[in-house]
């Protein structure tokens, strides 16, 4: 063994064997590349059937938006001489998140202003990645929302179906819902169950990534058999809307709402468990994870029942992030090989 003294305050080990670090003392075969490129993967199923039903417009937004995404974050740390951290994936899955929750036919200058936002401003100022306070996916959509109002809330009608409907619509669900009622927007889809069909296969006005139910749950499914994610947040978020939904979803009276509506459309389904989900911006502790679900859950279900805008996912998850910290410190997570013991 060889010890070589280097600064004041630094000492190299070496040996053959023998790996000198900080605790935890932690070995795992998983890298931040593999988890960001692993997500974006689990992200293809939902990718694909916005392309099937939006067709190239949407395309065209997506390959804006990620290379616009990629292109920031490699210029802004070649200015700044910096590593080059492109190839973990990160900025990649920024950009496919951010396209996926635009409308599919925006103009072609939306998305790479929204790009600008999320890596520039909200990721690489705040130190990179692991350092943002908020999802940058979302506050790029939200300073897009804000910024353009009306070209963030045209919605192109899909171009395919598996099952037609009687009536054909440009709004979204959740607008209809909001403006007519339930009535209404049953008389649309011609009945329940198609309306449940349709939402559920993905049929229907919204952004590129919220309409199909069944895209989003495989790839959803796929993060949780693997471990990336666990059930806390997106279970917690899902039942607390649910919950109130039915509750207080109704008109006129108490528990007569319907939560599946509000479970599989809008970002409901996307937000929880691909961006609520985010490892920077929620809470590590389990219990904090279940704290932070409910909370996204209740002000989504606010927003969308009082508020002034059908949807309440994005400002959900964006109001709770700035929460997460305090959330973690109210739960005090066991020491690494703590085993309780009983008193005598």
């Amino acid at each position: 063994m060889k010890s070589k003294k280097t600064t004041k305050n630094e000492i190299i080990i070496k040996a053959d064997n023998l790996f000198v670090t900080v605790s935890p003392h932690i070995k795992s075969p998983e890298s931040t590349a593999h988890i960001m490129w692993t997500v974006n993967l689990a992200l293809l199923p939902t990718t694909f059937m916005g392309l099937y039903f939006f067709g190239p417009l949407a395309g065209i937004t997506l390959v804006l938006s990620i290379v616009s995404a990629v292109a920031f974050e490699y210029i802004y740390q070649k200015a700044l001489k910096k590593n080059i951290t492109i190839n973990d994936g990160s900025a990649s899955l920024t950009g496919l998140l951010l396209g996926l929750n635009l409308p599919p036919s925006v103009p072609f200058y939306i998305p790479i202003i929204g790009s600008f936002v999320a890596i520039v401003i909200t990721k690489q100022l705040f130190g990179g990645l692991g350092y943002n306070i908020f999802n940058p996916a979302l506050i790029g959509r939200a300073f897009l929302l804000i910024s353009f109002p009306k070209l963030m809330t045209i919605w192109k009608e899909p171009t395919s179906a598996f099952i037609q409907i009687d009536a054909k619509t440009s709004a979204t669900p959740l607008g209809i819902l909001k403006e007519e009622g339930l009535t209404k927007l049953i008389e649309i889809f011609g009945d329940t169950t198609n309306l449940y069909i349709q939402l559920f296969v993905g049929h229907r006005a919204g952004s590129i990534g919220e309409t199909s139910a069944i895209a989003i749950l495989i790839g959803a499914f796929f993060l949780l058999y693997r471990g990336y994610i666990t059930w806390h947040i997106p279970f917690s978020f899902l039942a607390t809307s649910a919950l109130i939904a039915w509750i207080f979803g109704g008109k006129g009276a108490l528990f007569t709402g319907d939560p599946i509506i509000h479970l599989i459309s809008g970002g409901m389904l996307i937000g929880a468990f691909f961006m609520a989900t985010d490892y920077v911006t929620c809470p590590t502790v389990k219990n904090a994870q279940i704290i932070f679900g409910i909370g996204c859950g209740m002000l989504t279900m606010l927003i969308r029942l009082k508020g002034g805008y059908p949807e309440g996912v994005m400002f959900a998850i964006l109001i709770m992030n700035c929460f997460a910290p305090l959330i973690d410190r109210g739960f005090k997570s066991k020491p690494f090989g703590f085993k309780k013991t009983e008193k005598k």
